[in-house]
């Protein structure tokens, strides 16, 4: 294991096999529990397990997402990856999936009406879906008249993503246009007065 103390070896090991057989990330409370171990001890083990599988530069890394700890290839390596899945996977979501599941990640938790009013259609199939893949949950009830149901992105979602938290996700403002350009938009844009 590279770096690692010798007397560190074997709750790394037993770390690597509680990670490796897991479906989904395993959190630092529940590896704690299983080694019996504190949860500083259990995150300075996966730090330190994570550089050490840098160092040796591995085909796959440690990752911290979704609230716990997973194997995941290396970022190195997802070329070589997305070819050898690119048959096997499921169908992609379309650019109207897209778009509903970044509004839900930003604006969570939010109502399919709400949705709907942002998107300027209806968007009750493409939430079915995304709720059927596991991207998207049920997360409470409005207040308001009709209680509608509010929705908000699951775990998946964000292991999917490689996020730890919902923190994680890039700042809005990387993708919206700044005032000005957006007046200039608007100039060019705007018809003139018939002539």
């Amino acid at each position: 294991m590279g770096s690692l103390p010798p007397d560190w070896r074997p709750e790394a090991a037993a770390i690597e096999a509680v990670i490796i057989t897991a479906s989904e990330p395993v959190s630092s409370q529940l590896l704690s529990e299983l080694l019996e171990l504190s949860v500083e001890r259990v995150d300075e083990l996966c730090k330190v397990m994570a550089e050490s599988y840098e160092a040796e530069e591995r085909g796959f890394e440690l990752a911290h997402v979704g609230g716990g700890y997973r194997f995941q290839s290396h970022p190195a390596y997802r070329g070589y990856v997305e070819r050898f899945i690119l048959d096997d996977m499921p169908s992609r979501l379309s650019p109207a999936a897209l778009e509903t599941l970044a509004i839900i990640a930003y604006k969570q938790p939010i109502s399919r009406g709400q949705i709907a009013q942002i998107r300027g259609v209806n968007a009750d199939g493409v939430v079915r879906l995304l709720s059927q893949r596991g991207y998207v949950e049920t997360v409470g009830r409005d207040e308001g008249p009709g209680q509608a149901i509010l929705f908000g992105t699951s775990r998946l979602f964000l292991e999917r993503l490689g996020l730890n938290t919902l923190e994680d996700l890039p700042p809005l403002e990387h993708f919206v246009p700044d005032v000005s350009t957006v007046e200039l938009l608007e100039q060019v844009l705007r018809p003139g007065p018939e002539e």
